[in-house]
């Protein structure tokens, strides 16, 4: 299992879905933890790619069809680390501008 760290943005992001959603997104992003490397490699890793203008090679997401919630990732490998960036209900493509200005910060 990686270690799942959170941007302090993503954790308040978290922490306002409703227990259900909150519930799901755990569930999921612990699920997730396992192998959170791209498909290619046998991971749960889904790229994003480039969305709405952005370039976040190197970035995964998790969708949730029936709410759709968002939660947007990086991996670091060298610390087993999988960094969650943005955990969103918004359109993919604020979701994926959100992501790219946190990356921008660090």
């Amino acid at each position: 299992m990686w270690k799942i760290v959170y941007h302090k943005e993503a954790l308040v992001e978290l922490k306002k879905l409703d227990k259900s959603q909150r519930v799901e997104v755990v569930k999921k992003i612990k699920q997730v933890a396992k192998n959170p490397l791209p498909r290619s490699e046998d991971g749960y890793g889904d790229l994003t790619g480039s969305k709405g203008g952005t370039k976040l090679s190197g970035f995964f997401k998790i969708k949730f069809q029936k709410s759709g919630l968002r939660v947007v990732y990086k991996v670091v490998r060298n610390n087993n680390e999988m960094q969650i960036i943005v955990v969103s209900a918004r359109e993919d493509d604020e979701v994926y501008q959100i992501a790219w200005k946190r990356r921008q910060k660090g």
